[in-house]
């Protein structure tokens, strides 16, 4: 099977995919999620891209068939039309707890300010924190008459609850209120995720991603919590997590052409042991039953305290977490995607290291975490990896044989986790791996496979095994052993009974539920199609499972940009409940039956 190269534009991302594949999967792929509120089925046109020289096509409908160069439309694109524009919108409207406000020139008397400060904002209450005046007074004749910058934070207002109150924190001589930026951070247990925001239009200037630095002290949250356990070793996980995103924020800002100090508010989440390293809070009581958390409330803290290098008195928020094992991400996935307010029954999956499921409608909501393991980021698999170039991204059937997708092209070296989930759904498939996740021996196969299938069935370490790809000299290059299945069969078996309890707690079915949220960075690249051959999601119509992207990124973004976000996270983490599935007593019988195919 051919592969063929196509280029999304304006993001100037190049990805190889086989012949055969949709636009909608070659942009999956390219980590660009497209609005198919129609669940890829060419019913709602919200897919729509330009193709050069042929025109506006149905990403969901277009067969690659040669080299393309694509434009992604700006409305086509899920987090536009999703987040900003379907359904919450007019909820988003952006009014971050940071403002700039230039005042020209500046009153003679300093008590004036206030009133002048509060000009056009008449439900406000302003006051001056101790200290500014007498920076004010330091500004000489020319500052005052060429005007000053204040920097203003919004707080509670303690005497009224519903009123706020403006800080002034900072001064600035001149007309800096276009500087004014923040970030929106997502502290994942494998990756880290910082946007660059404009505070003023909302725009997202720019991303950096890296692996959490974390992983050198343990892959998952359970390890990072048992090494956490003494002081000296919690100040180096805050440590190194702190440097990494100083080191994301530098590189933003360089890109950019931004100075550090125009930073002015954060906006992070996690799930909870993220969170509690991040502030430095003990999470040794994480890891013993009943495994309550340190803290649920959300947190403000000052970047000087953090360590953070970005303007000191810029503010750090971090989301409010739900219970010892599903925290602030999932709170910002919740509001994300506007479950709060969901009419149908809605699972939402976020599936990572640690997985975290919301199940239910508005009216009742239900959340787990599920104990994964890195095996679906690659670790844990003998030849797994992250998605980086030379890795295994999807593994089709073609005719005879397999075909590959492979990332930058070229000979593969390693797989990462779609591409484990496609390489297990198709072995299933050809049966060579049977409902109890053995892999059959060669002997076992002859004449029921395909000759070319058959020669990728080999032994190592006196197991079966299956070559997915072979070098340039017909060596096996990248290979899927016994032991990589079962790593496999327990990380789905993790999630799946996650899901399936909760829908026990529900009482729904399968068939109950409206659609499947998928969230977290890796969820944009899982095929859908194997995702349900696995047992890793429910048995349940293609169209009804869609994409979201990183919702906890986006609902950071949003947290960041609105108060009353911030106060819908705080109603949403109330209003969740927490289902702690390994304390019920039929954990054991469903995680057992989850592990088989």
């Amino acid at each position: 099977m051919k592969h063929f190269t196509v280029t999304f534009n304006p993001d100037a991302i190049t990805v190889k995919i086989h012949g055969g594949a949709t636009l909608l999967e070659a942009a999956g792929q390219a980590g660009i999620i497209l609005n198919t509120a129609c669940g890829g089925q060419g019913l709602c046109g919200k897919c729509s891209v330009i193709i050069e020289n042929e025109g506006e096509v149905l990403a969901c409908k277009y067969i690659i068939e040669s080299d393309l160069t694509v434009t992604i439309l700006n409305k086509s694109r899920f987090f536009e039309q999703k987040i900003l524009s379907s359904g919450i919108e007019t909820q988003i409207h952006v009014h971050p707890t940071v403002c700039k406000k230039f005042v020209k020139p500046l009153p003679a008397d300093f008590d004036e300010l206030p009133g002048i400060l509060a000009a056009g904002c008449p439900s406000e209450k302003y006051t001056l924190e101790d200290g500014i005046r007498g920076k004010n007074a330091r500004f000489d004749t020319e500052t005052h008459e060429k005007g000053a910058t204040f920097v203003c934070h919004l707080t509670p207002d303690s005497d009224n609850g519903e009123k706020y109150r403006y800080l002034v924190v900072d001064v600035e001589a001149g007309d800096t209120t276009t500087e004014l930026f923040g970030l929106a951070i997502d502290i994942g247990t494998t990756t880290v995720v910082v946007k660059l925001i404009d505070m003023a239009t909302g725009k997202v200037i720019a991303t950096e991603a890296d692996e959490n630095p974390q992983r050198r002290f343990g892959d998952d949250v359970i390890s990072r919590i048992t090494f956490a356990e003494t002081d000296e070793n919690l100040k180096k996980l805050q440590s190194v997590i702190i440097n990494c995103l100083n080191t994301l924020t530098k590189k933003l800002c360089g890109s950019a052409g931004i100075n550090p100090g125009s930073i002015y508010e954060v906006a992070a989440v996690g799930n909870t042991t993220m969170h509690h390293l991040f502030l430095g809070l003990p999470v040794k009581q994480l890891g013993q039953a009943p495994y309550h958390p340190f803290s649920v409330e959300s947190f403000d803290r000052t970047a000087a305290e953090m360590g953070f290098a970005i303007n000191p008195i810029a503010n750090i928020h971090t989301v409010e977490n739900i219970a010892g094992f599903v925290g602030a991400d999932t709170v910002a996935m919740g509001l994300a995607i506007d479950i709060g307010n969901a009419e149908k029954m809605t699972l939402a999956v976020d599936i990572g290291t640690n997985g975290e499921l919301i199940l239910g409608t508005k009216d009742k909501l239900y959340s787990a975490s599920c104990a994964a393991g890195p095996a679906l980021e690659g670790a844990r698999i003998s030849q797994g990896n992250r998605a980086v170039n030379g890795a295994i991204e999807a593994v089709v059937i073609n005719e005879h044989d397999i075909d590959l997708d492979v990332i930058g092209g070229g000979t593969p070296h390693c797989i990462c986790g779609s591409g484990l989930i496609d390489a297990v759904a198709v072995m299933l498939e050809l049966g060579i791996i049977d409902t109890t996740g053995r892999i059959l021996f060669k002997s076992n196969l002859d004449g029921k496979v395909s000759e070319k299938i058959l020669s990728r069935l080999l032994e190592k370490n006196n197991q079966p095994a299956f070559c997915l790809a072979f070098d340039k000299k017909g060596k096996p290059a990248v290979i899927l052993t016994q032991k990589d299945v079962r790593e496999f069969q327990l990380a789905k078996a993790a999630i799946r009974t996650g899901i399936k309890l909760l829908q026990k707690k529900a009482g729904v079915d399968d068939n109950g539920l409206s659609q499947i949220l998928l969230a977290g960075a890796f969820g944009n690249y899982i095929r859908r199609e194997s995702a349900v051959r696995t047992g890793l999601l429910p048995s349940i119509p293609i169209e009804k499972i869609k994409f979201v992207g990183n919702a906890a990124s986006s609902g950071a973004r949003m947290i960041l940009l609105s108060r009353n976000m911030q106060a819908q996270a705080s109603e949403l983490a109330r209003k969740i409940e927490y289902i702690e599935i390994a304390h019920l007593p039929e954990f054991t019988v469903v995680y057992a039956d989850s592990m088989m195919f």
